[in-house]
């Protein structure tokens, strides 16, 4: 049986969160996205099973710091990448085993696929090895 898991994106530039989509969902996640604040937290608090979040905490409505605190709040914790182009020290505060940092650029999408993996299995540990972008049951 094929297990889906949902990773909410975040970003404030509606091209950014497309192509993010669009990889993700290559790569057999069931993606929701969000451009604000709100949006985020709506969704990591409401009703939604989400596996994991990618965001970057520049939102046009929350300051960075606010909505990481908020999302540190949240039980259970949800694996979170902190995909920015900068890492500053509130963001180094929010660190822990369930949230990593991937600096946006060129080749950042083929780092955010490998991290995403890595945090599922961690926090989940059923989700399964991944192999160029199969999981096992799959033709491993």
């Amino acid at each position: 049986m094929k297990q889906e898991y949902t990773i909410l994106i975040a970003d404030r530039n509606p091209h950014v969160r497309a192509f993010l989509k669009r990889e993700m969902e290559n790569r057999g996640y069931q993606i929701l996205l969000a451009g604000s604040g709100h949006e985020v937290l709506k969704w990591v608090f409401g009703t939604e099973r989400l596996h994991l979040l990618i965001i970057d905490p520049d939102l046009p409505d929350v300051g960075r710091s606010q909505i990481l605190k908020e999302l540190q709040d949240r039980i259970p914790p949800l694996p979170t990448i902190i995909h920015s182009f900068s890492i500053e020290n509130d963001i180094l505060s929010a660190t822990s085993d369930h949230i990593a940092f991937v600096e946006k650029g060129g080749e950042s999408i083929e780092r955010l696929k490998q991290i995403s993996v890595e945090l599922l299995k961690k926090v989940r540990p059923e989700v399964s090895k991944t192999v160029n972008g199969k999981r096992s049951g799959q033709g491993d």
